[in-house]
């Protein structure tokens, strides 16, 4: 597995474009399928999640190009209903395909997705909802087997808003008779992002943003151009990165509306950020604060996807920082390792009790899940010394290319693969 070796104790400056949302991009790259015909989808990062899902979609005959940030994809003619367990056990989004070949295939057999351990995922809540509008859903033997001879619009509500299962449901319902009201609804941008690739193909949804989304079923959809929205999480990851190393960063392509509960804890920490339109300035000169609590939390509350990389950032604040992880309960792996590079950091159950230090040191660390890796790559920006950070695939399923990004803005960064580096950096 690849390796990043890291020098710290550089500050970042320049100026650096923002990747397009991987969270977006998924469910948009399985909705195509919803419709046959040929799609450019612009602003598609080149990430293992999205090589999984394009892989998944040429199993079930589909036709695609990935090039630059532009994906080319055709559904014209899909061949088969079937997603290999191999393929399924590599991401957990691959079950966003559900809803869609239910739609428009009427069944598909696929297995238990599989992505970072950090906890249990609510994958019976995907069933629940599709059930409720008719399908029939069987596991036996290791597969699951479901099977819709006519999806009817229902309603449907989630004990708890999940993402994926919103999603899933959305993309079901387009193709379902009649009218679909998800309750308790995810909110997240992504979500929004994904009801406007749908209504440009001709479904109705509405609602998307709020707790209640309604979408009335139709048979007429035709194919679309389309750009996928920038990714919160990685301008956030970047966010952190320059103020850890008292740098001065210029993101392009960010929408700070998306970003609005991490940019008022990192204001309340002391740095100075400035935004317009799509483009956020970040600048962290001097000593940052702890902050008192943090509380993981569905969307509009603070993301847990950005719970490992605001630890890192707080482990070297003045004073001490509490953050409570309620979404994920074993996604405090990062702690150890964080600990090993010098950081001062107890668990209780589901809450992380953060001392801040006045440094970090280098140290050979393991990503332990693709967040936790970017908390690590965080840390060791600032750490004095080397640090090398191992199992590199985790942070590829959701960084395209995270040490060039870094070295452009001068970080001292490089991969490591098979005993050679890979990369302008150290």
């Amino acid at each position: 597995m690849d390796t990043f070796a890291i020098k710290g104790g550089v500050p970042l400056y320049g100026g650096l474009r923002v990747q397009g949302a991987k969270n977006a991009a998924l469910p948009i790259l399985a909705a195509t399928i919803l419709a046959g015909g040929s799609y450019t989808i612009y602003d598609v990062p080149h990430l293992l999640d999205i090589k999984v899902m394009l892989e998944i979609l040429s199993t079930l005959g589909a036709t695609y190009v990935h090039k630059d940030s532009t994906v080319h994809v055709d559904t014209t003619n899909l061949t088969s209903a079937y997603i290999p367990h191999e393929l399924m056990g590599q991401m957990r989004s691959s079950i966003f395909l559900m809803g869609p070949l239910l739609g428009r295939c009427g069944e598909i057999v696929l297995s238990r997705p599989g992505g970072c351990a950090i906890g249990e995922r609510r994958i019976n809540l995907h069933f629940k909802g599709l059930e409720a509008l008719g399908a029939t859903i069987v596991e036996e033997e290791g597969f699951i087997h479901c099977k819709a001879d006519k999806l009817k619009g229902n309603a449907v509500f989630l004990d708890y808003p999940s993402v994926g299962a919103t999603e899933n449901i959305m993309m079901a319902a387009v193709r379902a008779e009649g009218e679909t009201i998800i309750y308790n609804a995810a909110r997240e941008p992504e979500i929004v992002d994904l009801q406007n690739f749908l209504n440009q193909l001709g479904a109705r949804v509405r609602g998307a943003g709020s707790d209640t989304i309604v979408v009335s079923g139709t048979k007429h959809l035709h194919s679309i151009d389309y750009k996928v929205i920038p990714d919160r999480i990685v301008a956030g990851t970047l966010l952190l990165a320059s103020a850890i190393t008292k740098g001065e960063i210029e993101l392009h392509n960010v929408n700070p509306q998306h970003m609005i509960s991490l940019l008022d804890i990192t204001g309340q920490c002391g740095v100075e950020i400035e935004y317009a339109h799509d483009i956020m300035k970040v600048k962290s000169k001097k000593d940052f604060k702890a902050i008192n609590r943090i509380v993981t939390a569905p969307y509009p509350g603070f993301p847990t996807d950005m719970q490992a990389q605001t630890m890192a950032f707080l482990s070297v604040a003045q004073g001490c920082s509490i953050i409570k992880e309620t979404v994920f309960e074993g996604r405090f792996r990062h702690v150890t390792e964080l600990n090993r590079l010098g950081a001062d950091i107890y668990v209780d159950l589901n809450t992380a009790f953060i001392r801040g230090v006045p440094r970090l040191s280098g140290a050979t660390v393991e990503a332990t899940d693709l967040r936790a890796g970017a908390a690590l790559i965080i840390a060791a920006l600032a750490a004095e010394g080397e640090t090398r950070v191992t199992e590199a695939y985790h942070i590829d399923r959701g960084y395209d290319t995270i040490e060039k990004q870094f070295s452009c803005l001068g970080a001292r960064i490089t991969r490591m693969e098979n005993d050679s580096f890979h990369s302008t950096g150290i």
